[in-house]
């Protein structure tokens, strides 16, 4: 039985799903499930063969390590994609209507009776009044999961929408509305957005993406919404294209020092505490979707939404199956077809799938293979793993 560890609260669906093949073990897991943990080297365990991530970013996870010792990484994209745009939505609406400061206000009025409480709100809510989002043009940096749900919801809102993503995938793009124009470059978004919206990976390629360089161009009055990675903003530039009014309002999911001391002497820094992915609906389908994928994988090998390994899966053909993790360098799959062949054993089913430099094998055999054939294939040169799934 294979055995699992869990880091942070991870949602009682997703425990459900690894507790109906798998138990609990802190010592020696085969998979890990986690949240914001950020995991060590010294985590990755002998028997370790997988982690999930319960979200999208993975850069509490040390990958690069991760990938050569054969342990594939899981994410969720999209589970917890309609709670962060909802939150989106609500920052620019924070952003561009005096709601946090009415709200503040508002509170002031405790203890006038009721003509002196409406005289006062008549008198001072010209101080609130704002703009609205309709006819306003949204430019969406990163159109995955997130960002095409967001041109979705702006279309119907009214927005005219500018989508940059030159990494964009064929169902992304499906999913977008005709209306959304497509910009070719970043700065052709940020010199035409009211409002920019950032959904793209913390990379050293997507570092400062919003910069002072960037910040130069962007269209004056302008409003910007990170809840992706607060890395992807320069803190100190976004204060400085504040104060000189280049950008009117920066909402982040990311408080820094800086950015609160900002937030607390003047009110166009709207800080929120990393609550993008924070509702129970996020929770329990960032949790299900880990574990099916951990599970899955266990079970039969099968790899959907990892970030260091190629997406597989083969349909059994027989009880018996091998599952082989190698570097990828030429002949290793004529290597370990060798080794199965001069064992008498049959492969009746196979696949092959490589990225970057790592491999994976999925080998239907006839009939159970020995111990010794499973140690002759580990000790081919450049093979990391090999396991059996068999079905009982």
């Amino acid at each position: 039985m294979y055995k699992y560890k869990i880091y942070n609260n991870i949602a009682k669906e997703g425990l459900d799903i690894l507790n109906q093949n798998m138990q609990e073990d802190q010592v020696n897991p085969d998979t890990l499930l986690l949240r914001s943990q950020v995991l060590q080297e010294s985590d990755f365990n002998s028997s370790l063969k997988c982690v999930g991530r319960a979200g999208a970013g993975t850069n509490n996870i040390p990958i690069a390590e991760a990938t050569n010792k054969g342990v594939v990484v899981f994410n969720t994209p999209g589970a917890n994609a309609n709670a962060v745009k909802e939150l989106v939505v609500c920052g620019m609406l924070l952003s561009s209507r005096g709601i946090l400061q009415g709200s503040s206000f508002a509170m002031t009025l405790k203890g006038l009776d009721g003509a002196n409480l409406n005289a006062s709100m008549e008198s001072e809510k010209k101080n609130f009044k704002g703009s609205e989002l309709k006819g306003k043009t949204l430019g969406i940096v990163g159109l995955g999961a997130i960002g095409s749900l967001l041109a979705q919801t702006a279309n119907i809102m009214g927005m005219k929408i500018i989508g940059y993503d030159p990494y964009i995938s064929v169902d992304a793009a499906w999913r977008l509305p005709k209306e959304v124009e497509k910009a070719d470059t970043l700065e052709a978004l940020l010199s035409n957005s009211d409002y920019i919206s950032l959904h793209v990976p913390l990379l050293e390629s997507t570092k400062d993406l919003i910069s002072s360089k960037t910040l130069n161009i962007i269209k004056k009055g302008a409003k910007i919404i990170n809840l992706s990675r607060g890395g992807i903003v320069n803190n100190n530039d976004v204060i400085g294209a504040l104060k000189s009014k280049q950008i009117s309002r920066y909402v982040t999911d990311f408080p820094t020092p800086e950015l609160i001391d900002r937030a607390s002497e003047n009110g166009d820094v709207i800080l929120l505490p990393h609550l993008g992915a924070s509702t129970k609906e996020a929770e329990v389908n960032c949790a299900t979707m880990a574990a099916e994928q951990v599970s899955n994988f266990l079970a039969n090998g099968t790899i959907i939404n990892s970030v260091n390994f190629p997406p597989i899966k083969l349909g059994r053909t027989d009880n018996f199956r091998m599952v082989i993790i190698n570097k990828n360098e030429p002949g290793m799959i004529g290597k370990i077809a060798d080794k199965i062949a001069s064992s008498h054993l049959n492969i009746t089913d196979m696949t092959n799938k490589s990225r970057d430099d790592i491999a994976i094998n999925l080998i239907d055999l006839d009939q159970n293979p020995s111990e010794e054939i499973v140690k002759d294939i580990e000790s081919i040169e450049h093979v990391l793993s090999v396991r059996l799934c068999i079905n009982s």
